[in-house]
């Protein structure tokens, strides 16, 4: 059996891509990208008709914990060890790499 994806089709997503692939790169990857898309035709052979469409497998309820209000630091105290601080905030660069 033919692999379903030629050389010819990888070098032409890796042009797409802008992706410079060695000829032994082109070759691995057209016979890996062969194995996905056999795998995928093996999911695709099933009868799922019977199968509920799921997000996970185990059934999972709210995993969150409830959101309470909990004591926490004090704002002055942690505003007092930055390096900078405005109007009861934290003041930061604007633009990467400039100082506050």
């Amino acid at each position: 059996m033919a692999d379903p994806i030629s050389p010819a089709d990888v070098h032409h997503v890796a042009k797409l891509s802008r992706l410079a692939l060695t000829d032994n790169e082109v070759e691995h990857l057209a016979r890996e990208l062969g194995g996905i898309l056999g795998h995928v035709a093996d999911i695709e052979a099933l009868d799922l008709d019977d199968v509920q469409p799921t997000a996970h497998p185990l059934p999972l309820e709210n995993v969150f914990r409830a959101d309470e209000v909990r004591p926490s630091l004090d704002r002055s105290e942690v505003l007092a060890q930055a390096p900078a601080a405005e109007d009861d905030r934290f003041r930061v660069p604007r633009i990467l790499g400039e100082a506050p």
